[in-house]
């Protein structure tokens, strides 16, 4: 069956209750600027939706002889609720170190914007926050899709990026977001999605799905959608796919269906799809992970 990206963005964008690809965030205030190793670290503060504030990082040259690639990082949940945005600099325990360092030493700009119910934003919790836009039609998730489009857009119009060369990262939840925002966000021209991918389906048959936060419900999504075909729309720009086969969030059966799905959607360019697979590991980057990550950031955007 032929898909229509463009229908099939549209109809999963009312599914969310939100506009993704063209949302814009107000331009953000400077609270903060630190020198990094001759890059700036910018703590910055958008608006969001009523108002909110939204706090975000950006860690960015200070005088770029030319625009850099950049890339959206997409912190995790892990029911840290304390963390947040901080991920992008501080690491957590399940990752090889911060990647914001260590994408810095490639030469990308990195932007983590911290998402609701998360650090500075803990209150209202993400089940208060989640009820309530169930009440009004709405979704988390699409919130959370709508801001770190946001910020995307703020990369492509910002002078030190190169606007032709974003790209998305993020582990665990981050996963989660990275893809789908590359699936409904056409300017993105590569994603890495770390920890969790499954077919969701198939994992509302297991006690697995019960881990996942209330935050990615989207309901009637599986209705006509799937992980791997949403995925798909990533096609023919350049994906990789990283996860262990002991992971709670990526069952092995569940796994394998999405994966085959993505790669009928990359029949025609399958070299832009790429899989980084550790039969034995769980819900935990490892070091050749991290290799495997940022080589393919570096092929796909260097």
């Amino acid at each position: 069956m032929t898909v229509n990206p463009q229908k099939t963005r549209q109809e999963v964008e009312a599914l969310l209750g939100t506009p993704v690809a063209g949302a814009r965030l107000a331009p953000p205030s400077l609270s903060d600027r630190t020198a990094f190793d001759g890059w700036h670290l910018d703590r910055l503060c958008f608006a969001g939706s009523d108002d909110e504030p939204v706090p975000a990082l950006f860690l960015h040259p200070a005088d770029p002889a030319e625009p850099v690639s950049a890339i959206l990082y997409c912190h995790s949940h892990g029911n840290a609720y304390g963390c947040g945005m901080d991920e992008l600099m501080n690491g957590i325990p399940v990752l090889q170190g911060a990647y914001g360092p260590a994408l810095k030493d490639r030469g990308f700009a990195s932007l983590c914007i911290e998402m609701p119910a998360f650090g500075a934003r803990q209150e209202p919790t993400e089940m208060a926050r989640a009820k309530k836009h169930l009440w009004h039609g709405t979704t988390l998730f699409g919130q959370m899709l709508s801001e770190l489009a946001g910020g995307i857009n703020y990369l492509a119009d910002h002078p030190d990026v190169d606007e032709r060369r974003l790209g998305t990262l993020g582990f665990s939840m981050g996963s989660t977001h990275s893809y789908w925002l590359s699936a409904l966000c056409p300017c993105i021209k590569a994603a890495v999605a770390l920890c969790s991918f499954a077919d969701l389906s198939g994992l509302t048959q297991t006690p697995n799905h019960d881990m996942h936060g209330i935050y990615m419900t989207v309901p009637g999504f599986l209705k006509e959608h799937s992980t791997g075909s949403l995925a798909g729309l990533t096609a023919p720009r350049r994906l990789m796919i990283g996860v262990g086969l002991n992971d709670w969030s990526t069952p092995e059966l569940c796994f394998h269906k999405a994966r085959a799905e993505l790669e009928a959607a990359y029949e025609a360019t399958p070299e832009a799809l790429q899989f980084h697979i550790e039969p034995n590991r769980g819900h935990v980057e490892t070091p050749t992970m991290r290799q495997a990550a940022l080589s393919f950031l570096e092929a796909a955007l260097g």
